[in-house]
């Protein structure tokens, strides 16, 4: 059974502005975006279609028809926002992939193309500076027919698709598995701290399209294949320009958005003091920190951009409380207590104490479900 989203939540998602969207005004995302389209294009001298597709899709083609097994822990509701039984905002891009290959039953010509696209996905996500419920994707698709495509091809895609991003990096492959890809890879960048220190960072993954995939489309193996590879848009923004705050990206403070609009290096901005508030909450023992940041984020609402950072810093089942404690909580079997730290943090302004202590409040009543509740803002 789905948790599907009321009206007014819809609405909300679908007025998320969309920063890789020229039609949406201009951003350093397009850029970077076009960066690696036209590495691609370069690379392979072949034509490139860009799709701007409805974010809301068929449920079918979210999951099944790009290869999800029944008991996919991504197909869960709690992490994926559905609309009805059947219809879903889309959890990745690649859930535009299926209607595309339709589209390609009949084509009996030479066929070489590579496939962009790009926008919103939707999610039930953690709360931290890398983060939102709401992150941008990209999805290129190469599908050819009468050809071969393979390893070697994956290779330079990778290699081109990486230093788009960040010029003169290091990269490596590492395989891994996709439902909808043969010899999946994902594709990490070397990335470099202020302090010097070095670390591997994910920047995408993919792999050559997998056979059952064109097979459910109508699209014979033997004469179709593709390369396929899915990439955030935002951790590759903010990887490119050194950013390391997720929320920066859709900051109002002129400081901030005079820097969005071109891929020069990031000139660090002052932010406000954060502020912490540790709340002790009654909660299903299942929780964890991607559902309870998804309802934070509905809680606080227009304000939710104040949310730094949802922690969940220890979970305790009733069963191992002291008797006194769980009287106290009114707390019962199957749920447990958690000790939750939020980080509160406007861009542009400090928050007051009192205003602080509002927002906590009401993240607290969102997520506490004992008998119980301690506001502190009065």
């Amino acid at each position: 059974m789905t948790n599907d989203l009321s009206l007014s939540q819809l609405h909300a998602a679908l007025a998320v502005r969309d920063l890789s969207d020229p039609a949406n005004g201009e951003h350093a995302m397009q850029k970077m975006l076009a960066d690696v389209v036209q590495a691609l294009e370069t690379e392979w001298q072949i034509p490139v279609q860009t799709h701007r597709l409805n974010p809301l899709v068929a449920t079918r083609d979210n999951y099944d028809r790009l290869g999800y097994s029944a008991g996919a822990v991504t197909r869960d509701s709690r992490y994926s926002r559905h609309v009805s039984p059947t219809v879903m905002l889309r959890s990745h891009t690649s859930a535009g992939i299926p209607a595309l290959l339709d589209g390609l039953r009949n084509t009996e010509e030479r066929y070489d193309i590579l496939h962009v696209l790009p926008g919103l996905v939707y999610r039930r996500d953690a709360v931290d500076r890398n983060h939102v419920g709401t992150p941008h994707q990209v999805d290129l698709w190469r599908l050819k027919a009468r050809g071969l495509l393979g390893l070697d091809e994956l290779h330079a895609m990778m290699a081109a698709v990486a230093e788009a991003v960040l010029p003169g990096c290091q990269w490596r492959a590492t395989p891994t598995q996709h439902p909808y890809t043969a010899h999946g890879h994902q594709l990490d960048v070397l990335v470099k701290g202020r302090d010097g220190s070095s670390e591997w960072l994910e920047l995408a993954e993919c792999g050559l399209v997998a056979s059952p995939i064109l097979r459910a489309a109508g699209l014979e193996p033997r004469r179709w294949c593709g390369l396929a590879l899915g990439m955030g848009l935002d951790r590759a923004l903010m990887l490119r320009k050194g950013i390391d705050d997720i929320r920066l990206l859709r900051g109002s403070d002129p400081r901030v958005q005079s820097q969005l609009l071109d891929l020069a290096p990031w000139m660090p901005v002052s932010l406000m003091p954060p502020m912490q508030r540790d709340l002790s909450l009654v909660c299903d023992s299942a929780v964890d920190e991607e559902t309870l940041g998804d309802l934070a984020r509905t809680a606080l609402g227009a304000e939710a951009e104040v949310l730094a950072a949802l922690e969940i810093l220890t979970t305790t089942p009733a069963a191992g409380l002291p008797a006194a404690a769980r009287g106290r909580l009114g707390i019962v079997e199957g749920q447990s207590n958690v000790l939750l730290r939020l980080t509160l943090q406007a861009l542009e302004r400090t928050l007051t104490i009192a205003e602080a202590n509002t927002l906590r409040d009401r993240v607290y009543l969102a997520l506490h479900e004992g008998p119980v509740p301690e506001l502190i803002a009065g």
